[in-house]
């Protein structure tokens, strides 16, 4: 059984495909082992130190991420891999453990930057005014 799920954080969208397999994990076509830095590649296995390594060794995961930033896309990633093992493998516990651990790992983050507006330098921000 093949299994398709995104994840988003920004403007960063990642796609899953899980399926049966031995345990790989490949982002972008490279090994998840491979990915820098590595508080990014901590961040997108944190699904799998929730569920136990032991169901890692049960599926293979693809994914491709675009857009944003490493750290957007890790957040992405994270959310992809654990929509997709909770939907590959229909287990409510497991999704109760995620939504307990983090709400994030299964809801994605809708916020967005806010556009930089006329009369400052940013979104809010004003440039200062001078009286001399």
């Amino acid at each position: 059984m093949v299994t398709n799920t995104s994840g988003k954080k920004k403007t960063a969208i990642a796609r899953a495909t899980v399926r049966d397999g031995k345990g790989r994990v490949r982002i972008d076509s490279q090994p998840v082992e491979l990915v820098e830095p590595e508080m990014s590649r901590l961040k997108m296995l944190e699904p799998f130190r929730i569920a136990g390594d032991d169901l890692r060794s049960q599926v293979d995961i693809d994914i491709s991420v675009s857009g944003g930033g490493f750290a957007g896309q890790a957040d992405a990633t994270r959310t992809a891999i654990a929509r997709g093992l909770v939907q590959h493998l229909n287990d409510a516990e497991l999704r109760d453990a995620y939504m307990d651990f983090d709400r994030s790992l299964l809801v994605n983050d809708v916020r967005q930057s806010e556009p930089k507006k006329w009369g400052g330098p940013g979104a809010r921000a004003r440039y200062q005014k001078s009286y001399r």
